[in-house]
């Protein structure tokens, strides 16, 4: 499904459910190609520091099964500058917000209220690509 417009994106949350939703809206409505997936800080920072020309879009949980978001986020602080980072989470808060933005974070949805806004954020990151 790869093409010159698609996005492949690296996902960081550890619940299945969230996880296999996103994955499916964001194929069908954003043109996004998943290349993997991690539940832990540990194997979601190693994979996409080792991995570095094989993903455009990294999403992020805060919460995760062991570790934070907010490691992954410091891992990726080196990445390519067409490489994004975003954060998908409950606890999109002031504080967390700017805490993210320190991080380098290119923007922070919130999982209740801001799949739409994360939609358009691939569409477009895929116009750009």
């Amino acid at each position: 499904m790869s093409g010159p417009n698609t996005v492949r994106a690296y996902f960081v949350e550890d619940n299945p459910t969230i996880r296999d939703n996103l994955i499916a809206t964001l194929e069908e409505l954003g043109g996004i190609a998943p290349v993997g997936y991690a539940e832990t800080e540990h194997d979601g920072s190693q994979w996409l520091t080792q991995h570095t020309g094989q993903w455009d879009l990294a999403i992020v949980d805060l919460f995760l099964k062991q570790g934070s978001g907010l490691g992954v986020l410091q891992a990726c602080r080196e990445r390519n500058p067409a490489q994004k980072v975003v954060v998908l989470t409950n606890y999109a808060t002031p504080d967390v917000r700017v805490r993210c933005q320190q991080l380098g974070v290119d923007a922070v949805f919130d999982k209740s209220n801001d799949i739409e806004a994360l939609i358009d954020f691939c569409l477009e990151l895929k116009g750009s690509a």
